[in-house]
């Protein structure tokens, strides 16, 4: 299995832990990159990174949870898996109130190590899909007039043809036109189809 677009990137101050789980990971598919400390990391991290995060909690400097806080305040989508040699119950609760995808005990298990990277990579990749739905959802909302998104949202509030036509002071048949360009444009194969669009987009009024 590969996952060529996805990087697991770790940060760990232990020379021998992160080598030890970048030889884990390659075996199993995954491109890593390694850091021995956060400020390393955060140097690199820029919002296209795709993949997921695995952070020791304990590094000079800076520690993982601190990381993970920062990079959560920075707007960071990166899924997050805690390591620690020192776990306690108080870390944990703090790495998942920022949204930790796992924490794992030292000497970390293999198998529970790469479930947990699977799934944080399935969530990375939805994620991504979801944003690229979004973007061309935005990309084809802005190719319609004002006449068809007013026909849109009153289409969508659930007017019929002959109301729209007479609030908007124009024919019927002007009015199935606008629909059909619109509906068009936005790729919605039926009525159902753009209110799905309409709600899961978010698109506004006007």
């Amino acid at each position: 299995m590969t996952h060529t677009d996805l990087t697991v990137f770790i940060v760990d101050d232990d020379p021998g832990v992160r080598d030890a789980l970048s030889l884990l990971l390659s075996l199993h598919g995954y491109r890593t990159a390694l850091f021995s400390t956060a400020a390393d990391f955060l140097q690199r991290w820029t919002p296209g990174l795709s993949g997921c995060l695995l952070l020791d909690i304990r590094m000079p400097d800076m520690d993982g949870l601190t990381l993970q806080q920062t990079l959560r305040e920075r707007g960071c989508r990166l899924p997050v898996i805690i390591l620690t040699g020192h776990g306690d119950v108080d870390s944990a609760r703090q790495a998942f109130r920022s949204q930790a995808l796992d924490f794992l005990e030292k000497p970390v298990d293999e198998q529970r190590l790469l479930q947990a990277i699977e799934e944080a990579c399935a969530s990375q990749t939805a994620a991504q899909h979801q944003r690229r739905g979004s973007d061309e959802h935005a990309r084809r909302y802005a190719t319609l007039t004002p006449r068809e998104r007013e026909i849109m949202q009153l289409v969508v509030d659930g007017r019929h043809n002959r109301d729209i036509a007479e609030l908007l002071g124009i024919s019927v048949r002007t009015v199935e036109v606008h629909k059909s360009r619109l509906m068009d444009k936005l790729d919605a194969a039926s009525i159902a189809d753009l209110v799905r669009k309409h709600l899961s987009h978010g698109t506004g009024h006007g």
